[in-house]
């Protein structure tokens, strides 16, 4: 197995990259931070509506992994299932276009809550699809080689969805409504089609089961006898619920800019600019230093850099101090996203064990994921935004005493057995 994942590795590393390339040039069309609430605005005013969309885009990504994980772990081949469950996060934008090109005959009542089940769709079938897609880039991607990897394919996804992004707005504001959403969409599934070809061609070969005493064991008992045997592990998800608290503040700071220095919405796109380019850059760089290094060592300067740009914000006493802010945000969001996804495949030294791993980090997590930007929300709202920004920062010291002394780095726990 081992002599044949490295002589497919360099085409699997470039189809799989390729991959994330087009997915991402497909969300920067339907993006779930602009184009989707803006779609949702045309049919109503409810800010509530509106900002349900992140939230549950957060909580279909994270809840279903941790109860699919078992069906993934008697797979031999990950790669069918993969292909399989990803068109059910494909196939709802193809719904969307749709829904904007019917809306006129439909109706608005009809579309928006058509519009709803389409976004719940979809973010449940990038939940359902996390657990294989990761355990298959688990499998033919070696533990030394997964941080370049993923630092390459998170950056080409943000470099891609950067210029849709900038082509989506071009449409939207030049095209009439609903025909600009229509296009933005259909370009979306055009892309998405794209992505899924380049997965298709991931070139993987059957493993038989590692671990076959784990299939009289059910998912509460192979998941609670891992929290117990790895102490390790259970650490790291204490240590991750507490870094969504510790970045809660990041989430308000476009908000506080504008409400607070008057800054133009336009200033604030160049600083978004600067967030997007810093994660393109640091996404290859920090993926590089964690395989070079360590994985926990690169999740410290993530946090580090999130404590540092909730404090700068709390002290700023101009709007010129948030260039530097959004710089630190996108190496805590790079640490936080990528840097994360490697962690969770690392724990686990055999494919069987793995899926559950996997959907553990992130269905355990995933009720910090969706509370703390509603705190962070509630302390603006009943003090300021400046003390948002302070019990980020002192979450986020919390949060790194924790990854310093109780979480270890599993690749490095594990090298004198492979030696």
């Amino acid at each position: 197995m081992s002599s044949y994942i490295q002589k497919n590795l360099r085409f699997n590393m470039t189809v799989n990259i390729l991959d994330g390339a087009f997915f991402g040039l497909a969300i920067g069309f339907s993006s779930f931070v602009t184009v989707l609430p803006l779609f949702i605005n045309t049919m109503t005013q409810s800010a509530l509506l509106i900002g349900l969309i992140p939230a549950i885009h957060a909580a279909g990504w994270q809840f279903p992994q941790l109860f699919f994980s078992r069906h993934v772990s008697r797979q031999s081949r990950y790669k069918p299932m993969t292909l399989f469950l990803t068109i059910q996060e494909r196939i709802p934008f193809l719904g969307l276009a749709l829904i904007a090109w019917f809306i006129p005959v439909m109706g608005i009542q009809i579309a928006l809550a058509l519009s709803f089940l389409m976004i719940i769709w979809q973010s449940l079938g990038a939940g359902v699809t996390a657990v294989a897609w990761q355990s298959l880039i688990a499998k033919i991607i070696p533990s030394e080689r997964r941080g370049a990897f993923f630092g390459f394919q998170s950056a080409a996804a943000n470099l891609l969805a950067s210029i849709s992004a900038i082509l989506a707005g071009l449409i939207l504001e030049n095209l009439d409504t609903y025909f600009n959403f229509f296009l933005c969409f259909i370009f979306c599934c055009l892309a998405m089609v794209i992505s899924w070809i380049m997965l298709a061609l991931t070139r993987e070969r059957a493993h038989p089961p590692e671990n076959a005493s784990l299939e009289s064991g059910s998912l509460w008992e192979n998941s609670n006898r891992i929290l117990k045997q790895d102490k390790n592990f259970s650490w790291y998800l204490v240590g991750r619920t507490l870094t969504q608290f510790a970045m809660m503040g990041l989430g308000f700071f476009t908000v506080y800019l504008v409400n607070t220095f008057a800054v133009s919405k336009a200033e604030a796109g160049v600083m978004t600019s600067v967030l997007l380019g810093t994660q393109i850059v640091a996404n290859p760089i920090m993926g590089w230093l964690s395989d070079r290094s360590s994985n926990i060592m690169v999740m410290k300067i993530g946090i580090a850099s999130a404590i540092l740009s909730a404090l700068l914000a709390w002290l700023a006493p101009n709007h010129a101090w948030f260039y530097l802010i959004f710089f630190l945000i996108g190496i805590a969001n790079v640490a936080n996203w990528t840097i994360g996804i490697i962690m969770s495949l690392e724990f686990s030294a055999n494919d069987t064990d793995r899926p559950t791993y996997i959907g553990l980090a992130n269905t355990l997590v995933a009720p910090a994921n969706i509370l703390a930007p509603f705190l962070g929300g509630w302390i603006a709202q009943t003090s300021s935004y400046p003390t948002t920004f302070l019990v980020s920062a002192l979450i986020g010291g919390l949060t790194l005493l924790v990854f310093q002394l109780f979480v270890k780095d599993p690749r490095k726990l594990r090298l004198p057995d492979l030696a």
